[in-house]
């Protein structure tokens, strides 16, 4: 989960951005060294940093959005607050599935629908009366929430990241246009700017696909266009399972599998295992060092930009970095949850899908402002 305050110097940011053009457009006629003065007194209007954006925000006069026509009331969208709804509901969508989750009992239907699968007895025959249909539907309904949430959150920071592309590009071309810059000096500003487009609209390609995915594995494609999704998933648990846990609970299923079926899944519970640890451990140094330490430079670059020792060019290029970062951990997020249910899945004697490729979530390519 990324914390509240990560946002809150990238809208002071996005804010001084926009308030910096207007000043330049103003001071056209003026020389270049007097257009430059304005445009950091506007962003000096800000010394008390999100408190005076906030009050900023209060005093702008509210714009009424014209009417629009009516239409034709839509059907409401599902809400899926979590994954155990998700998975409640792919199980509705088969009708078949109804006999064997009678004879599973609601206790052991309980804790396959929460999530909790290692807490079911591994002498269930998830390999046969069905048990693996209810098993195997579960864990698509899981991951395709999972992915969806995700793809949801990961919006805002490339929004966010592309806010403070175009604020820069706009300062780029005012610099260009008083003769203070330029078009080499302008180009990487206008290739920042086009790299932001194109994540933002990558991701929101992901995100309806995603979508997609989640109401087909839902059986509710043709019936809603979308599913309401909680804005984000809860922090990182602390506790993860175990080597010892791990080997234990590995051993209890073998002991329950036929020859061949045992000796598929002692090959490929090793390599899920070590894809759980490996997203784990990326997960955890996004969530605990990497996010941190950028919402400290971040605090840090505003900080010395009200001391009038970074630049304009220094607070949006910032925004962009930690936008990135954000985006990246939520990336390293995903890879570990898709981890935790393969493995989860294989300790319950479950075939699994192709081996996870961790991706580059969190890694950084920090961005460059002219000067």
């Amino acid at each position: 989960m990324i914390p509240p305050s990560l946002f809150n110097a990238s809208r002071l940011c996005l804010a001084a951005g926009l308030l910096i053009l207007p000043a330049w457009a103003m001071a056209q006629a003026a020389s270049p060294e007097s257009t430059w003065r304005a445009a950091n007194a506007a962003v000096g209007q800000f010394p008390r940093g999100h408190a005076d954006l906030l009050k900023w925000e209060q005093q702008q006069p509210s714009v009424e959005a014209p009417a629009a026509a009516p239409v034709a009331p839509a059907l409401p969208e599902p809400a899926l607050a979590t994954a155990e709804q998700a998975v409640r509901q792919a199980w509705r969508a088969h009708p078949e599935l109804a006999r064997p989750l009678a004879r599973l009992g609601v206790a052991n239907v309980n804790l396959l629908a929460a999530g909790r699968w290692l807490e079911l007895d591994p002498s269930l025959n998830w390999r046969s009366d069905d048990f693996g249909e209810l098993l195997e539907t579960a864990v698509q309904a899981r991951k395709a929430w999972t992915e969806a949430v995700l793809s949801q959150q990961a919006l805002l920071p490339l929004r966010q990241a592309l806010a403070a592309a175009e604020a820069a590009h706009e300062l780029g071309q005012r610099m260009v246009s008083v003769g203070n810059w330029s078009r080499l000096q302008q180009a990487p500003v206008q290739l920042a700017r086009t790299q932001a487009q194109m994540n933002l609209r990558r991701a929101q390609y992901a995100t309806a696909q995603a979508q997609a995915r989640l109401l087909k594995t839902l059986g509710l494609s043709g019936l809603h266009a979308a599913v309401s999704l909680p804005a984000q998933l809860p922090a990182l648990a602390d506790d993860g399972i175990s080597a010892a846990e791990f080997q234990r609970r590995l051993a209890a299923i073998q002991s329950e599998l036929p020859r061949g079926n045992r000796l598929r899944n002692q090959a490929n519970a090793p390599l899920a295992f070590a894809a759980y640890q490996a997203s784990l451990a990326l997960a955890r140094a996004s969530q605990d060092q990497l996010l941190p330490l950028r919402q400290y430079i971040n605090e840090e670059t505003v900080l010395h930009y009200n001391g009038m020792l970074k630049s304009s060019w220094d607070l949006l290029t910032e925004v962009q970095n930690q936008s990135q970062a954000q985006a990246g951990a939520l990336a390293t997020r995903r890879d570990f949850e898709l981890a935790s249910i393969e493995l989860q899945s294989v300790l319950l004697g479950a075939e699994p899908a192709s081996p996870l490729a961790l991706g580059a979530g969190g890694s950084e390519t920090p961005q460059s402002a002219g000067h």
